[in-house]
């Protein structure tokens, strides 16, 4: 049976279908198979030439429940749900179903508020920084605000996605024949998260010191990060 992935929040403008996308891309890189599921009414099914993952439209329930059903007769596949559109109810009905849920979250207080009330509202879902800031001081700071407001959550928070202006490539109803290495090691990075929470094995032909090298030539540490979850399946 396929695992299901739901990417859902109250809050908007927190990167719900970048993050489905570059999760897709990066499960096709480490050589799983994987299908990204739009719900956003708002917005257009993607052409999945190019991409190293499959597209399904289930912007109706009965087109979801189809798209579901199929998926969970599919071994060794993981379906990523986006659960775009900042809709209340559809997020209730995605976290019943999913096995893993993300509510990703800026390091804005706005943010880190509206995160609060859904991590209470949706008690076996993660926590994942997302668009989180390079530059090493507005890491220290962002950092700090999530250890000082999300303590008390803090088995719940995943490592963070760095910003990366590429990621829109993936967003692209045509995607480029031959993406950035950038964008392409967030993708693996975030995608090696998930299949580690999952518990799933997966063969990755990187060298991982160099590939977990900040985009601004800084190496990630762990030291000046909270406690981020790691490895404990719900």
């Amino acid at each position: 049976m396929a695992d299901i992935i739901c990417i859902i929040g109250n809050k908007g403008g927190t990167g719900k279908t970048s993050l489905s996308h570059l999760l897709c891309q990066g499960l096709g890189l480490l050589g799983q198979r994987s299908a990204c599921v739009l719900t956003d009414v708002t917005r257009e099914p993607l052409l999945p030439e190019g991409r190293r993952y499959i597209t399904a439209d289930a912007r109706t329930p009965e087109a979801l429940s189809k798209v579901v059903d199929k998926l969970r007769t599919l071994e060794g596949w993981l379906g990523v749900i986006d659960g775009g559109g900042n809709r209340p109810e559809v997020d209730r009905k995605l976290y019943a179903l999913a096995d893993i849920v993300l509510l990703p979250f800026r390091e804005s207080h706005e943010d880190i508020r509206t995160l609060k009330a859904d991590l209470e509202r949706f008690p076996r879902a993660y926590a994942l920084p997302s668009q989180w800031p390079t530059n090493p001081w507005a890491r220290e700071a962002a950092d700090r605000s999530v250890a000082q407001h999300l303590g008390v959550y803090r088995h719940r928070i995943l490592r963070p996605v760095n910003a990366l202006s590429a990621t829109k490539l993936l967003l692209q109803r045509e995607v480029p024949e031959q993406l950035p290495t950038p964008l392409a090691n967030a993708c693996r990075r975030f995608a090696r998260q998930m299949l580690d929470v999952l518990e799933i094995e997966y063969a990755d032909m990187l060298d991982p010191p160099e590939e977990e090298a900040r985009e601004d030539g800084e190496p990630a540490r762990a030291d000046r990060l909270p406690a981020y979850a790691s490895g404990n399946r719900h």
